[in-house]
């Protein structure tokens, strides 16, 4: 009986640790999608531990009718799918100033995700997900934002 529960548990040991994913320690580069006209922001992610890890995006935009930028943190979990498949979900919030002319202000924002992301054998990893965001100012943004995107990041220790 001791030996096929010694045999069971180190199964299990093994089957997790052939599911645990690799998050690189840095990753950094763009997210490309449309979140009333912030088309691209750059991103970067950081290692917490094995299963989480914090994302920063700087977007920008400029037109005829507005100049803006955003910055949104958000906390995320990742869990593995199957290889260097993993889907991830978080929350956050975020910061941001605007000027439409003569009128200019700044906002916050409260944000979710959800997203897949493939983690490649060289340093690039893809993702694709969707953050929706609420926005707070009457004059810029008050109401709530679907914003779906691509990432391209390269990642480094």
């Amino acid at each position: 009986m001791k030996k096929y529960l010694l045999t069971v548990i180190a199964l299990v040991a093994m089957s997790m640790t052939a599911q645990a994913q690799d998050i690189a320690k840095n990753a950094l580069g763009l997210r490309v999608g449309d979140n009333d006209g912030f088309g691209a922001e750059i991103s970067y992610q950081r290692y917490l531990n094995d299963n989480n890890r914090l994302e920063f995006d700087l977007g920008w935009r400029d037109n005829n009718n507005v100049e803006a930028f955003k910055l949104v943190g958000l906390y995320q979990w990742v869990m593995n799918i199957d290889g260097g498949f993993n889907w991830y979900v978080g929350a956050g919030g975020g910061v941001g100033a605007f000027d439409a002319g003569e009128n200019d202000g700044t906002f916050a924002l409260v944000a979710g995700d959800i997203g897949i992301e493939y983690n490649f054998d060289i340093p690039l990893l893809l993702s694709l997900d969707f953050r929706p965001e609420l926005g707070f100012n009457d004059d810029f943004s008050d109401d709530l934002d679907f914003d779906i995107a691509l990432g391209i990041r390269y990642q480094f220790n």
